[in-house]
């Protein structure tokens, strides 16, 4: 059996090569939902367990990757190594037995992984087995569902089949799919499945509405929606799952009786599900509904500090979001200006907090307010997807492209994404979250990147010593969750940008061009250099630059612990960033 003290790499520090000059290590089609799901807890143990305590070795064309407290040892074919190593695996998992290797499933490794956890830790998680389950079903389901082969000709429709192509998540997170709630009602409103539908609407006796707006016009664009609101009244849009969900609810059954709240069904006009499930787009205006459903680690409904947190940052961050603009014009950030909801006294005579937070809905500028004319808007996950699961990807984006013209494609693409991250947080002390999922890629006629739009101010964060009175002007419930601390918010802005987001579109790019990954990553490099060069040197970016390790979120011990992704910790990854690895890896400085 090989050793598995050994780094998992060739003794210059790189990755062996599993594939020759000029080849791809592209996937010729999708995965199963078993495959799927296996390589998934591989990517998490191989990030979070097994690689930090080196455990893991690339031998022969294979990882192999032991867990040490249940004694066993893993192997998995390589489509292709990775620097970073985030490596693609192909093909179903094996064990080693005292009768040689033998497959083992889905089922088995989420078992051996559950075991591993529980002896690492002391303590069980009895909800993982079931989590994990539950992703593998949302898979299953999906794959199941045809896909469009080609980008739609409207944009919007093009846009919308990004948001729904997403089959099987996030590749480093151990349940990506999973869900709670009603099989049936997700087969309706999910966005894998290609849902659109009509809002339900209630009409609310004015002086039972909560809402905030930075401009008055905002709010109009609600109430403008249908014409059969009484006077005395207001519309409430409401997630029909969600209203599903609550409609028993006792405090909401006897204000309906009493005619405070009028159930004016559904109509108007349909909503598509996006990516993140409860936000929906009508082509006008993003909505963001609550929804008492779990999704992967989180129950996803608008908490009150949430509601006014979007609008005051909306509000508060007016000018480093026009200073950005003017600066970087390739980018953009859509606001959420206005948020609107249901106050029905409890019986202590404050808002009913579960009817409050349930029927939150924030709203979120829609695309044609900053988007690029003439640019089609692409989900990033999508464009990034491992695997070819829309007509979005960077495969078909690229597709009989040289090196020359990807490597054209990702500068391009690099230089609207990165500068403005980093100045957003050293110039203004304010943490973007650019992960996959929170930014859009936008391309002209040919395919190349024109502009960046970052969406979701709920992962925006604040550095207190840069915003000291914003954050005193505000009730300490909404200021609290609003802020990290600088060096926790630095960790959450290089792993956002370049572990989730660079690293992962990078990746899908090496796919199609293997040789190439060290001249992808100098040009990574290049970016940060040009930036610091321009704007100085913090010493945080020349840290970054001299290769430290990259923090990466440790999602898998996150959901064992059950902890809020706001307390989730990080591990450190190799990073392939320094000069000297890159010199290693490709022959020569590029």
């Amino acid at each position: 059996m090989p050793s598995l003290t050994r780094p998992e790499t060739s003794s210059g520090g790189t990755p062996v090569s599993l594939r020759s000059p000029g080849s791809s290590a592209a996937p010729a089609e999708l995965p199963s939902a078993d495959d799927a799901v296996a390589h998934t807890l591989l990517n998490c143990l191989l990030r979070e367990v097994s690689g930090p305590e080196r455990q893991s070795v690339v031998a022969d064309g294979r990882l192999l990757l032991r867990l040490p407290r249940r004694g066993v040892l893993l192997r998995v074919a390589l489509r292709r190594t990775s620097l970073l190593g985030a490596h693609r695996f192909t093909g179903p998992v094996s064990e080693q037995g005292d009768d040689g290797w033998s497959e083992v499933d889905w089922r088995r490794l989420a078992e051996y992984t559950h075991d591993e956890l529980s002896l690492r830790t002391g303590v069980r998680n009895e909800e993982f087995l079931e989590q994990i389950a539950s992703s593998h079903g949302a898979i299953s389901t999906a794959l199941a569902a045809g896909r469009p082969a080609r980008i739609p000709d409207d944009r919007l429709s093009a846009y919308l089949a990004s948001e729904q192509s997403l089959l099987f998540g996030h590749r480093f997170h151990p349940t990506p799919k999973a869900r709670t709630g009603d099989p049936h009602a997700w087969s309706a409103y999910a966005p894998e499945v290609g849902a659109s539908f009509p809002l339900r609407h209630l009409a609310v006796r004015a002086e039972l509405i909560a809402e905030e707006s930075t401009d008055p016009s905002t709010t109009a664009q609600l109430d403008g929606v249908r014409t059969d609101v009484p006077q005395g009244y207001r519309l409430l849009p409401a997630h029909p799952w969600q209203y599903e969900t609550l409609r028993t609810h006792p405090a909401l059954r006897a204000a309906l009786d009493r005619g405070d709240i009028l159930d004016l069904g559904p109509g108007g006009r349909p909503f598509a599900a996006t990516a993140s499930v409860r936000t929906l787009y009508d082509g006008e205006t993003f909505l963001k509904f609550s929804l008492n459903v779990r999704i992967t680690n989180c129950l996803r409904k608008n908490s009150s500090y949430e509601l006014s947190g979007a609008v005051a940052l909306t509000r508060a961050l007016a000018p480093a979001f026009a200073d950005l603009a003017d600066r970087f014009p390739g980018s953009a950030v859509l606001r959420e200006p206005a948020y609107r909801t249901l106050a029905l006294p409890g019986p202590d005579g404050t808002p009913d907090r579960e009817l409050f937070e349930g029927f939150g809905v924030i709203v979120r500028e829609g695309l044609p307010r900053r988007l690029a004319p003439g640019t089609v808007p692409l989900l990033a996950a999508a464009v990034a997807d491992e695997y070819p699961t829309g007509a979005a990807h960077i495969s078909r984006l690229l597709a009989g492209a040289d090196v020359r013209t990807t490597l054209a494609w990702w500068s391009t693409y690099l230089d609207l994404l990165v500068p403005p991250v980093l100045a957003a947080y050293f110039d203004h002390g304010l943490v973007l979250e650019p992960h996959l999922q929170n930014v859009l890629v936008c391309v002209g006629a040919d395919g190349m990147p024109a502009q960046v739009l970052f969406r979701d101010l709920e992962g925006t964060k604040l550095v207190p010593e840069h915003h000291a009175d914003t954050l005193a002007a505000l009730e300490p419930e909404v200021a609290g969750p609003m802020t990290y601390d600088a060096q926790r918010g630095w960790d959450r802005v290089v792993y956002c940008l370049l572990v989730n987001h660079v690293a992962e579109l990078l990746a899908a790019l090496a796919d199609l061009h293997p040789q190439a990954e060290a001249a992808l990553w100098s040009r990574v490099r290049a970016t940060l250099r040009r930036y610091s060069d321009r704007y100085g040197c913090p010493p945080r970016l020349a840290a970054l630059l001299a290769g430290v390790p990259l923090p990466a979120k440790a999602n898998l011990l996150t959901r064992w612990e059950r902890k809020a992704d706001r307390e989730a910790g990080y591990v450190r990854l190799p990073s392939p960033l320094a000069e000297d690895i890159l010199r290693d890896a490709s022959g020569s400085p590029r």
